[in-house]
């Protein structure tokens, strides 16, 4: 019997499942199989690609795993002084230990490092997390910048062309001078890739130091006025419109 004659397999794959559920991106989900975490009805998982269908019971390192809820996504405003991160080994705060107790297991859609605030986007299905942080999901980060130093708006237009930092590659960016007052001035910058502290080299590169970094938008989502540590649900229908084709 050929595959083409073999009958469909019910279910999806368990690495999937598990990153619907919340419990870690689709990567991790795997690495948690490799090492051995996750048992399916009571059985050691041996490959991401093992299906689970309606009635099994999935565990990770013992504990049972509820069935993926409808995929969901919070806006966040995190506010400066929060690690993105579920633990951290320095013990500093993080933003999953501010979120409201009601909130199911959540993972974020890229990250903001400590220092940075703004618009942080949460959802319960680590696949559509690792989706939306890809490139290739063509979703602009907009930020407003706030840079000390002289600012260059030709500097400024050339970065539309991308550039080369110590070996590592940007892609175009946007970038513009909103307003200035002495050697302070606020910049809007928009990227595609929000590299490790892309902003604040590319900005050190131009002779600039960054003394406030505010994500305002992610894609279509806005920060709006949600107020600093507030966290807003986006409506279901609203999530359905925006999603990239083919979620």
């Amino acid at each position: 019997m050929t595959d083409a004659d073999a009958p469909a397999r019910e279910g999806e794959r368990i690495a999937k499942w598990l990153a619907r559920a919340g419990v870690a991106s689709r990567r991790d989900a795997e690495r948690l199989i490799a090492e051995g975490h996750v048992t399916l009805n009571n059985a050691k998982v041996e490959h991401p690609a093992t299906f689970v269908a309606t009635r099994d019971i999935v565990q990770v390192r013992g504990a049972v795993i509820d069935s993926p809820d409808r995929t969901r996504l919070w806006r966040f405003h995190k506010p400066d002084g929060l690690m993105t991160t579920h633990k951290d080994p320095q013990g500093r705060p993080t933003v999953f230990e501010r979120l409201p107790a009601d909130l199911p297991r959540v993972v974020s859609v890229g990250r903001l490092d400590l220092t940075s605030e703004g618009l942080l986007l949460l959802t319960n299905d680590g696949a559509l997390a690792r989706q939306l942080e890809l490139p290739a999901t063509g979703w602009l980060r907009r930020y407003r910048v706030r840079v000390h130093g002289e600012v260059s708006e030709p500097a400024l237009k050339n970065l539309a062309r991308g550039l080369v930092i110590d070996g590592t590659r940007y892609g175009p960016i946007e970038a513009g001078l909103d307003s200035r007052k002495g050697s302070n001035a606020w910049l809007t910058v928009s990227i595609h890739e929000g590299k490790n502290r892309e902003i604040r080299r590319v900005m050190a590169c131009l002779g600039l130091s960054t003394t406030r970094l505010i994500r305002i938008a992610y894609g279509p989502f806005q920060l709006g006025n949600l107020a600093r540590g507030a966290v807003a649900e986006v409506p279901p229908r609203v999530l359905r419109d925006q999603l990239p084709v083919g979620q």
